[in-house]
């Protein structure tokens, strides 16, 4: 679905077990003219979740509401956050609201962030991503020579130097490899990838900032 433009009508989906918080947010809704709420999480363009406690079966269930590639989900919680906030966010979680300090402006400021690409997290659950991060760069992606983007640092120094136009012979001398390595990570790295050859390696790294 392409992002939403501002002149557009969003259309969102509210999911909530409690009658009473389900007429209050679709409340809200209907004070906006950008917004209107529809009851199909599938054709919506986020879907708002209102739950006491975030934990697993929660994040279980958000597939059922919608369960596009491109789905975004506005958690409105207690602040009982028992779930990966990674996790979270995998399952297309882009923001979250505490219940406690919940306004309607505040409300509908983040579906419209959320419809235009961005996010918002509390405080406390940034904290949480930044830390589930860093275990995975310590634990996972460093003993295997992993950056976070998953390229080897290896790779990205062959990469840095294709995109200076050196030679294979090159590059080569100057990492102090053989010309057959240098083949084979650049071969190993377009393969895993899916990158049809040298140009679109150094375009790809290029765009994802790697080099």
């Amino acid at each position: 679905m392409p992002q939403q433009m501002l002149s557009d009508v969003v259309q969102v989906a509210v999911y909530a077990p409690d009658p009473v918080v389900r007429v209050g947010l679709v409340s809200c809704l209907q004070h906006d003219r950008r917004l209107s709420e529809i009851s199909s999480s599938q054709d919506a363009d986020v879907t708002v979740v209102a739950v006491d406690t975030m934990d697993v079966s929660v994040l279980d269930m958000l597939p059922g509401l919608c369960n596009r590639p491109d789905a975004r989900f506005v958690v409105v919680a207690g602040r009982r956050w028992h779930a990966e906030v990674s996790a979270s966010v995998d399952h297309g979680v882009r923001a979250v609201l505490w219940r406690d300090s919940f306004t309607p402006a505040v409300f509908t400021r983040t579906l419209m962030t959320v419809t235009q690409g961005g996010g918002s997290l509390p405080p406390t659950l940034q904290g949480r991503l930044m830390e589930q991060v860093q275990r995975t760069h310590r634990e996972v992606l460093t003993p295997r020579g992993l950056t976070a983007s998953g390229v080897s640092q290896r790779e990205v120094d062959v990469l840095r130097l294709v995109a200076e136009g050196r030679e294979l012979s090159e590059i080569a001398e100057k990492l102090s490899y053989s010309e057959r390595t240098v083949k084979y990570v650049l071969y190993g790295l377009m393969k895993r990838l899916q990158l049809r050859n040298r140009a679109h390696a150094v375009s790809y790294a290029i765009r994802t900032g790697l080099i």
